[in-house]
């Protein structure tokens, strides 16, 4: 039997390259509560991407919510159907009730045009998500944002790296949230971090996500238990040693994909503006009516194949029993949602995923669509480069 292929796959460096952070927190007897690691890589991950004031979490759900209550949102807040479910159960989690607007049928964001349209005296803030590390329309939110006075969070869990007109995308906004998943680009395990623009406001998270502890004797505010510990913030401090070879990697393997289905009728490929950095956290395809077989047919050859592709986000999740109910959540009202969460389907991408394994994947690919041969171009390009620590 052929190896499975799952979609994503956490890239672990040697063991050897982690002992050494593992005896450092094992000689300072201090596992969490921002320790040396948890500072170090704050500032590491700053530095890096281009922000200036950075908070840890232990999960990037935890930092959604913790966001929400940072920021004292309330009431309706408008965000899109078509991310993962904890950008809604963020909301729920604060009592605030989710709106759902259409997206965009290229960059598959939140629509802004569908943003204004669903703005009612309730709405006090807007969380769109960077899908797949693709922008958002930021400017034009802003201005929205601006005329009615609402907040803007945005979830940028897959959006590591992202640039647009050369500016970090985790600057717009009042914050950003970024996830540290196994899945993600930049792992900590589990993980995630809120960007925030003040020196003020990352005290405020801080406290937040500590219990509300301002010092030892001192809770200044309700907070709750959501601290990234010193394993995590090593093993990501290693992390960010290799990611631009991760995401070198990435992009040898999306180009691939690209260069074998050019051309399939039927099957189109997500395009990146150009001036936007495009950081290959995944590989959407949407399988349309001109392709022979049907998305769910192709899903279930490439499983038949143990190639574990992804319907990467079906059910919408204003599908989902917890909020099929809203107003908001109908399919009259989500068209252009509804139709793409029955075409995407996310190929395999991750930095170990050699070219023979990718060639499975492209042969079921190819093969559903009736085209004889896979691409002669692919199967003469050379093996990855090594990814080794710099």
């Amino acid at each position: 039997m052929d190896k499975l292929i799952p979609v994503t796959q956490p890239f672990l460096p040697p063991l050897e390259a982690f002992l050494p952070y593992l005896e450092q927190i094992w000689e300072s007897k201090q596992v969490t509560n921002g320790g040396p690691f948890h500072t170090q890589l704050e500032a590491a991950l700053c530095d890096y991407l281009g922000v200036e004031y950075l908070s840890l979490f232990s999960n990037g759900t935890l930092a959604l919510i913790t966001a929400l209550q940072a920021m004292k949102v309330t009431g309706e807040v408008i965000t899109t159907p078509f991310s993962f479910v904890a950008t809604t159960h963020a909301l729920h989690w604060n009592g605030i009730r989710p709106v759902f607007a259409d997206i965009d049928p290229v960059s598959l964001n939140l629509d802004p045009q569908k943003i204004e349209a669903a703005i009612t005296p309730q709405t006090t803030a807007i969380l769109p998500v960077h899908v797949y590390g693709n922008p958002c329309e930021v400017e034009a939110i802003e201005r929205i944002a601006d005329i009615y006075g609402l907040r803007v969070l945005y979830d940028a869990a897959h959006a590591f790296g992202v640039r647009k007109n050369g500016q970090s995308v985790l600057n717009f906004g009042d914050m950003s949230v970024l996830s540290f998943h196994g899945t993600k680009i930049f792992n900590t395990f589990e993980g995630g971090a809120i960007i925030c623009r003040d020196a003020k406001t990352k005290r405020h998270i801080d406290h937040l996500k500590n219990f509300g502890f301002a010092d030892e004797v001192t809770v200044v505010r309700p907070g709750i238990n959501a601290k990234m510990n010193e394993v995590q913030s090593a093993f990501g401090m290693l992390q960010l040693q290799y990611v631009d070879q991760i995401a070198l990697a990435r992009a040898q393997i999306a180009d691939r994909y690209r260069s074998a289905f050019r051309g399939v009728e039927g099957l189109l490929m997500h395009e990146v503006p150009a001036h936007s950095t495009r950081n290959n956290s995944y590989f959407p395809v949407r399988i349309t009516d001109d392709f022979p077989v049907t998305r769910d047919e192709l899903y279930d050859r490439l499983r038949t194949a143990s190639i574990l592709a992804r319907r990467y986000f079906y059910p919408l999740i204003s599908e989902f029993p917890s909020y099929r109910g809203l107003p908001s959540a109908g399919a009259a009202n989500l068209p252009i949602a509804t139709e793409i969460s029955r075409q995407i389907l996310c190929l395999p991408i991750y930095p170990a995923l050699d070219i023979q394994s990718q060639q499975r994947v492209i042969d079921v690919v190819l093969a559903a669509s009736g085209v004889a041969q896979a691409s002669a171009a692919l199967t003469q390009t050379a093996e990855f480069p090594p990814v080794e620590a710099v």
